[in-house]
């Protein structure tokens, strides 16, 4: 039984099955490959691109989908072992995933960094309790530690711009924000391009690192696919010539406040029409959205010709009914 909860489930050989599909049937009618076949989604978090995009593809697809939104109309889910349940959380995922897996083909999960602590982030908690209790494959719609569907779309509308990934150099750029954000996103670009062989840099001011094993992580499936990964503080350096900017705020390293005097200590990192200008001539941007405009992207820049933000959201519904008919054909 196949499971997609990061990359690593996929692999460089899984990516590019994934992404190929995905590319093909963009290009022809929509293939009814869902018939019969029903998606349970757990939602612990909001969402706008990802229910959407789900929900589209099993429509699409013939299929049908349950959406269950926890602490709303779903009882509050706990997932610590051995925790004493006399609070707010009346069900134990040790039960809700198993029972779930009765009445559903796969099981989508969404779920949260808490951002206070990395280590524990790293260990993402609920999404492999998920995947541990479940009995049928386990899609993450973006956990503590990962969002591959995110990074397959990023990929894809990479690809389809300039043909191939192989050797690309592509630049993730942290951005400033009101709030700490999570690393999910930041770390599922860099595995994600890591994998497809880009050439990746990643910059970032001091005391933002990303997770040391999530960089070894890159690093190794970029030696498997023939890319590189490079680590610098130095943004000017990181974009130069660079075929794809992507900006993504996140949290410090530990965790801890993130509020307006990040924006005022670092604002010569939101991108702006003068970074871009740095980059190759036919360079395109990228965020995963949702954008704080003028905070961590400039209206130049998003309302530019860089601009592939609506692409990459369209891409979200490609890449994802690819990635079910990857976990099902198992």
């Amino acid at each position: 039984m196949r499971h997609a909860t990061g990359i690593s489930d996929l692999g460089v050989e899984g990516l590019e099955k994934v992404l190929a599909q995905a590319i093909q049937w963009k290009q022809g009618p929509h293939p009814k490959h869902l018939v019969d076949k029903i998606l349970g989604m757990v939602f612990f978090n909001p969402s706008l691109r990802t229910r959407a995009s789900f929900e589209a593809c099993m429509a699409r697809g013939g299929g049908s989908s349950i959406v269950l939104e926890v602490g709303n109309g779903v009882w509050k889910l706990e997932d610590r072992a051995g925790a004493v349940m006399d609070g707010d959380r009346a069900e134990h995922i040790r039960e809700a995933a198993p029972v779930l897996s009765r009445y559903v083909d796969v099981l989508a999960v969404r779920t949260f960094a808490g951002n206070t602590d990395d280590a524990e982030d790293h260990k993402d908690p609920v999404m492999n309790g998920f995947r541990n209790f479940a009995t049928v494959p386990t899609l993450s719609m973006e956990s503590a530690r990962e969002h591959p569907c995110q990074g397959l779309a990023d990929l894809m509308t990479a690809r389809e711009t300039f043909g191939t990934t192989k050797g690309l150099p592509v630049t993730l750029s942290w951005a400033p924000h009101i709030k700490p954000l999570p690393k999910a996103v930041p770390n599922s670009f860099l595995l994600t391009a890591a994998a497809a062989g880009c050439e990746v840099r990643v910059a970032h001011p001091k005391g933002f690192e990303l997770q040391p094993e999530v960089q070894a992580q890159a690093e190794a499936l970029a030696k498997e696919a023939g890319g590189s990964v490079a680590f610098t503080q130095d943004l000017d350096e990181a974009v130069k010539d660079s075929r794809v900017v992507y900006a993504k705020a996140w949290g410090p390293a530990t965790g801890g406040p993130l509020g307006p005097e990040a924006v005022k200590a670092f604002p010569a990192w939101m991108t702006s029409p003068e970074i871009m200008a740095k980059a190759a001539a036919d360079a395109i941007f990228m965020h995963c959205l949702p954008v704080r405009r003028n905070v961590e992207v400039a209206d130049g820049v998003l309302d530019g010709p860089w601009s592939r933000v609506v692409d990459e959201a369209e891409n979200r519904f490609h890449v994802q009914r690819a990635l079910l008919q990857w976990l099902l054909e198992a």
